[in-house]
């Protein structure tokens, strides 16, 4: 195989250290791409040759982004109920039925269709690693079509079918579906099961229902928890030791202790709660207590219609008191930690010699202008898996 060098490096963020805010940023430094996988890292001075070789010109070079939470498979739009929370009524979870229709009028094609689209933009803004679920569809035949439709452009794919009980069913009959048939029908199709736990959507018990027929059936943990007031799901996800809990908005001192001894990761969503115009999670006191945290967007059509990594980035720094160093650590390797990908042979999110070779080059000598210059799309050029699938723009 062919390797690459790439040199000219501003300045690499590399997130070889084992915890937010010990992340390494190297000023001068080359890395080498073979196989699509980082083969060398060090000092440009000391650059072995390559076949081939890019400059990229005094930039900083970063991790691909790891978008954990999004909801890619949907139809339809929901303009006028974002008009309508921004005038002052507030979000409720039923509002998720409207795209449940839309989504179940669609064709396979065309949700597939919208998600690669949307996958495609993420990707030209550095998001090289995507978690996608199912839940707009919530009968038996639209969440199988869900599932395949994820599933051929998402990196990870989540059962999502416990989002809401749709109209028209009972409740026991439709957790009966969702733990039974449903379940048995995505689970080669899917590597998480999720539940939303909150008012208006699924209480503790039924929660937990859930999540105990997905581990049976092989799958790995997630739960949408504590957005919309103080709750259960946080306290469930970690007895039940979920990969990750999501949202965080409404914590208690008791949850943010429970996430501090456990390995849950708390997967924080800004571009959500500004939406939605909930407190923005307590990203400092959970990462003061010791807990793993991650960003991620959340893009649906509901309450957060964006895949920008950066955004959350920013307004992570920028509103809820991380550091760069930590939000960047949150967006690429904390995020790869909720989908047990920080690590190993599969590992994302980080930079180290081994891993696979997501990575960016920002138009900025420093990823600390990631916050600096919010708003301005800095993501100049991206590989996947090894592969450049942008370009470097010749001037800086």
């Amino acid at each position: 195989m062919t390797a690459e060098l790439i040199t000219g490096i501003g300045e690499l963020t590399t997130n070889d250290a084992p915890r937010s805010g010990e992340s390494t940023r190297l000023p001068g430094a080359a890395l080498v791409i073979e196989n699509g996988r980082v083969a060398w890292i060090g000092s440009a001075s000391r650059a072995p040759d390559a076949d081939s070789r890019t400059d990229v010109g005094g930039r900083a070079v970063l991790p691909g982004w790891v978008d954990t939470h999004t909801h890619l498979v949907f139809a339809g739009d929901r303009s006028a109920e974002f008009e309508s929370r921004m005038a002052g009524h507030a979000y409720q979870a039923g509002g998720i039925g409207t795209t449940v229709t839309a989504t179940r009028e669609a064709s396979e094609h065309e949700l597939v269709a919208n998600a690669k689209r949307l996958a495609a933009e993420a990707l030209r803004q550095g998001t090289t690693f995507l978690e996608t679920k199912t839940g707009y569809g919530l009968d038996l035949e639209s969440e199988t079509r869900s599932a395949r439709a994820a599933s051929s452009v998402a990196d990870v794919v989540t059962f999502l079918g416990a989002h809401i009980v749709p109209s028209g069913i009972d409740r026991d009959e439709y957790l009966r579906l969702v733990t039974g048939p449903m379940l048995q029908a995505v689970a080669p199709l899917v590597d998480f099961i999720d539940v939303f736990c909150e008012t208006g959507a699924f209480d503790a018990e039924e929660s937990r229902a859930v999540l105990l027929a997905g581990r049976a059936a092989g799958l790995g943990l997630r739960v949408h928890g504590n957005q919309l007031g103080h709750g259960d799901g946080v306290r469930l996800a970690v007895e039940l030791g979920a990969s990750s809990v999501d949202h965080c908005n409404h914590l208690a001192a008791a949850d943010i202790d429970a996430l501090a001894s456990s390995t849950t990761v708390a997967t924080l969503l800004p571009a959500c709660d500004l939406s939605t115009r909930e407190p923005l999670a307590p990203a400092r006191a959970l990462l003061d207590a010791g807990a793993h945290i991650a960003l991620a967007t959340n893009c649906n059509p509901g309450t957060s219609y964006t895949t920008s990594m950066q955004y959350c980035v920013a307004t992570a720094v920028l509103q809820m008191r991380l550091t760069v160093t930590e939000a960047v650590w949150a967006a690429t390797r904390g995020a790869a930690r909720s989908v047990a990908r920080d690590d190993g042979v599969d590992s994302v999110g980080s930079l180290r010699v081994g891993a696979i070779a997501d990575l960016q080059v920002l138009d900025a000598p420093s990823v600390s202008h990631l916050a600096y210059r919010p708003g301005v799309p800095l993501t100049s050029a991206v590989w996947r898996h090894g592969t450049r699938v942008t370009a470097v723009p010749s001037a800086f």
